[in-house]
């Protein structure tokens, strides 16, 4: 079945936010005297807090209710610190997107985050020309591992699930993505590189491993 599309997730596939945030939410763990293991945190990767709720496990750990009010704000900064200073995607996507416009392939991008996060930092990295549209939280009534973000990408591109070809980071991805009929190509980054993306079409260390038509070649089925 011929490719007709991509589908891009943002937060660890096309840029890297998951590490800087990851670090903040430790920050806070550690302001109250505890660490928070890279295995339980990626549970909320590319999803919400409902498979693993970082604040309600704190909040177990102390035996405490917490004030979050001041906590969020800080945290927000200091990642959102850290991000604006990223100025260069990550490695290969670029290029990826690239090949994709020579051969013309329409790309979107679906992410759990609100748009608010994702369009300013695609402007400021200036990768926002390569996508048709986005389509983020703020579009539909469930994040991934749901798959509405991704439907609702296909549609607004005009192909059937089947024929769109999903990037991602996470397991929540990956499950969003076969959940709605689609091949998915699994880059794990740092945070989510323990993860069991094998049910992946095709799992790659990074875009730089291979240029898309040898990625269009490996997941024909």
């Amino acid at each position: 079945m011929p490719v007709r599309a991509l589908i891009f997730d943002f937060d660890g596939l096309i840029l890297d936010t998951e590490v800087p945030i990851y670090e903040a939410w430790r920050e806070n763990y550690a302001a109250h005297g505890h660490d928070l293991p890279l295995e339980l945190y990626v549970g909320c990767v590319g999803s919400d807090f409902h498979r693993f709720d970082p604040k309600l496990h704190l909040e177990s750990l102390t035996g405490e209710a917490i004030d979050w009010n001041q906590w969020d704000e800080a945290r927000e900064r200091r990642a959102l610190e850290i991000v604006n200073s990223l100025v260069d995607p990550m490695p290969g996507v670029t290029d990826r997107l690239r090949e994709a416009r020579e051969m013309g392939l329409p790309c979107a991008v679906a992410s759990s985050s609100p748009r608010s996060w994702v369009e300013p930092h695609l402007e400021r990295i200036g990768l926002s020309e390569h996508f048709v549209l986005t389509r983020c939280i703020d579009d539909v009534s469930r994040p991934k591992p749901s798959p509405e973000l991704f439907l609702a990408a296909a549609e607004g591109l005009g192909v059937e699930p089947g024929d769109a070809l999903v990037f991602e980071d996470s397991l929540n991805g990956l499950l969003a993505a076969q959940a709605a009929g689609m091949r998915c190509v699994s880059v794990p980054n740092r945070v989510t590189a323990g993860l069991d993306l094998s049910g992946a079409a095709l799992k790659i260390a990074s875009l730089t491993e291979r240029t898309l038509a040898e990625i269009l070649d490996a997941v024909k089925r």
